[in-house]
């Protein structure tokens, strides 16, 4: 199963890199909610998340020609969605705290309020570590991964974590984060 959506994937991107806006909005269509839940990991607002995601849409549409490997779509599309979210932030207000009335999800192991204080948390830490975070624990990337979507050495990478992680543990009570 997921090798024929890789194989669509890289059909599409191919199509894309050829100039086709139909194959470009599929896989817009296709990758939607990854690129949201990315952009709102970083913004804490529902609307600077959609802000984020437009302008990355726009940005990938302009340079999709520039783009060598079809397999890295979206790798490709996150490093923009990373690069757009900071020129937000340098433009806009700082970020924002989550809204109180985030639900609590039943498999997450931990409460509403013990998530809105760890989103916060990751949204004080350095913008490097906080990318690193959010590629490595939100959307399960592997470390050469991020090296790859940051242009960093994966030495950088494991460093950061580390680093980000300790920042984590001072910034919360004991028991919020594991590992």
């Amino acid at each position: 199963m997921e090798e024929v959506k890789r194989s669509t994937d890289i059909r599409l991107v191919r199509k894309a890199i050829r100039g086709s806006v139909d194959a470009y909005g599929e896989l817009i269509t296709i990758h939607k909610g990854y690129l949201y839940r990315m952009a709102y990991l970083h913004s804490g607002s529902e609307d600077a998340a959609l802000e984020i995601v437009q302008e990355t849409v726009l940005k990938g549409f302009h340079s999709i020609k520039t783009l060598q490997n079809p397999a890295v779509f979206r790798s490709w599309m996150t490093t923009i969605l990373i690069h757009v979210s900071s020129d937000y932030y340098r433009r806009n207000i700082p970020f924002s705290e989550l809204p109180e009335e985030e639900q609590e999800q039943e498999n997450s192991g931990i409460s509403a309020e013990e998530r809105l204080d760890l989103y916060a948390a990751i949204r004080r830490l350095p913008e490097h570590y906080r990318m690193v975070i959010v590629l490595k624990y939100f959307d399960g990337l592997k470390q050469d991964e991020i090296a790859g979507i940051m242009n960093i050495p994966r030495g950088s990478v494991s460093s950061y974590l580390t680093r980000a992680k300790k920042e984590l543990r001072k910034s919360l009570e004991e028991g919020y984060l594991n590992g």
